[in-house]
């Protein structure tokens, strides 16, 4: 799962924890950062790392869209790169822009997704 997590709030915090409860629930193996990406790394890269493994390894990328998480943006970055099938968590954070943006693609990419299913 990609997520904010550096400057979260609590209220995204708890956002995340519940959608990565209920995903569990149903069986799926989650990978959530806050979790199970040891955060104590003064340079941030061996977290780059880390994370790339694990969207590496997945089948599915959730992402819980902060448009200020940087680190979700170097996340859904290589989730693109290795054609990840991408699920927004929270579609309704996305706002579409007349213009292109990265919202944009988020929501083409999650409704692409959808179409294939």
């Amino acid at each position: 799962m990609v997520c904010s997590v550096r400057n979260a709030t609590p209220e995204q915090k708890a956002a995340a924890e519940f959608y990565v409860k209920n995903l569990e629930a149903k069986g799926y193996k989650v990978h959530w950062p806050p979790r199970d990406t040891n955060q104590d790394d003064l340079i941030g890269l061996r977290i780059c790392s880390d994370n790339r493994a694990a969207i590496k390894n997945a089948d599915e990328i959730h992402i819980m869209w902060d448009q200020n998480s940087q680190g979700s943006l170097f996340d859904i970055g290589i989730a693109f790169a290795l054609e990840k099938k991408v699920i927004l968590a929270n579609p309704n954070a996305v706002q579409p822009t007349q213009n292109k943006s990265f919202a944009n693609v988020l929501l083409l990419l999650d409704s692409a997704n959808a179409v294939k299913k």
